[in-house]
């Protein structure tokens, strides 16, 4: 068995950087082919990118050359990101004319949404709650121009625990205050009769249960030494806890509300407004690699780990675990899984942002318990909400590109949510 230390550790060590991989055909769609045959591979492996390739002639941007080549990614070492490292990895960006430095880690949601307001990265995965706050609580514009993934995350427990209700009285880390982590627990601990408190310490006669923010690395260790009893978060850190068997996956989230969305793709408005072919071949890229990942999961893991070209810090079988394992007998029987025939997986993606999933969000979160001023949340509409942050044309065009929403196993770009806790 895998030390905890070794699993866990996130110590932002400096991996060295990997000579570029060989464009990968089986991640490119049928403009990222034709980019293809732009790029030349000299003898040092290095590929050298077109910087005047074009984004294509949909509905996100005018047919034309980029308006900008670079592209700086940001994020957190959660498999959540993997679309915009896969695009990295695989040299998809490139394919699209885009010039992509290594993308760079960061450790915390804030630290990650401190150097995106201060344009030190132009693309990066967050929390949609996140998302909703920073442009509604926080004034800040940008816009979300696809999802990054659906699903992905899970409540994991010690394993004494065998039901909701035994949770009064303990202590549930979360990622962060606005994320659909805090949003799907507190509608857990509603349906099981139990209060949310964020202050002060849980008295279980009352039902209570405090909720704190730690971050990701730190959970499975604090599960371990029942500092916590519980967290909810993102993988690889739930398939941590099980290797390292220092807890369970109580439930997945994706079993509680189909086909969520946690992390999504996010630029400034201006690029968007100022760039739309440069926005348009961003999305491009990372649609493209959703579908690399969702046809290759084993190898994507093996290029996403430590022991591949490094993104995640954590080694091949937690990743691996992460992307792939969700067996439906084992989870069902532990009761992580209640809806089988849901036919879904631990973690999928698709880029579309549903307008039904954005409205029902926001609802969520009027009724969520965080720390803080939430009060632009009283008077935010649903719909409006989703018109002003949503730019959907960008993901729009690259799911026509790539073959049409069946590519994603979508029925169409509209749907009813499915929540059942």
């Amino acid at each position: 068995m895998t030390a905890l230390t070794d699993v866990t550790d996130l110590n932002l060590r400096v991996l060295p950087v990997p000579r570029r991989r060989f464009l990968r055909m089986a991640g490119v769609g049928a403009v990222g082919l034709a980019g293809a045959a732009l790029i030349g591979c000299g003898d040092d492996g290095e590929d050298e990118a077109t910087p005047t390739a074009s984004a294509g002639d949909g509905d996100g941007a005018d047919a034309g050359a980029l308006e900008q080549t670079q592209v700086r990614v940001g994020y957190l070492p959660i498999t959540d990101a993997s679309p915009l490292l896969a695009a990295h990895g695989n040299g998809i960006y490139e394919s699209y004319g885009l010039e992509a430095p290594r993308p760079t880690l960061f450790r915390s949601w804030s630290s990650l949404a401190e150097a995106f307001q201060a344009r030190q990265v132009d693309v990066v995965h967050i929390l949609m709650p996140m998302a909703i706050w920073l442009r509604f609580g926080q004034g800040v514009q940008m816009n979300l121009v696809a999802w990054n993934h659906n699903g992905g995350s899970a409540l994991t427990t010690r394993f004494e625990i065998d039901s909701m209700d035994q949770l009064a009285g303990a202590t549930v880390a979360v990622p962060f205050w606005y994320s659909i982590h805090n949003t799907v627990l507190q509608m857990l601990l509603r349906d099981a009769g139990l209060t949310a408190i964020t202050q002060g310490d849980a008295d279980a006669s009352k039902g209570e249960v405090k909720l704190i923010v730690m971050p990701p690395p730190d959970m499975p260790p604090a599960l371990a030494n029942n500092s916590i009893q519980g967290y909810i978060v993102a993988d690889p850190f739930n398939a941590v806890a099980e290797i390292n068997d220092v807890g369970k996956v109580f439930r997945f989230i994706p079993d509680v509300w189909l086909d969520h969305a946690c992390c999504v793709v996010v630029m400034h408005q201006s690029d968007v407004e100022e760039k739309p072919n440069w926005a348009q071949a961003v999305v491009d890229s990372v649609a493209d690699a959703q579908v690399y990942i969702r046809e290759n999961r084993s190898e994507a893991a093996s290029l996403l780990s430590a022991d591949g070209e490094g993104y995640l810090p954590q080694p091949l079988p937690a990743i691996e675990r992460a992307l792939t394992h969700y067996d439906l007998d084992e989870y069902t029987a532990s009761g992580a899984i209640t809806h089988a025939d849901w036919d879904t997986q631990r973690i999928d993606f698709q880029p579309f942002p549903f307008q039904s999933y954005t409205e029902e969000l926001v609802r969520q979160m009027k009724l969520t318990v965080v720390e803080g001023d939430r009060s632009f949340l009283d008077t935010l509409d649903p719909t409006e909400a989703h018109e002003q942050l949503i730019a959907d044309q960008f993901a729009r065009s690259a799911i026509e590109r790539l073959g049409g929403p069946g590519k994603f196993d979508l029925d169409g770009l509209t749907r009813e949510e499915r929540i059942d806790v």
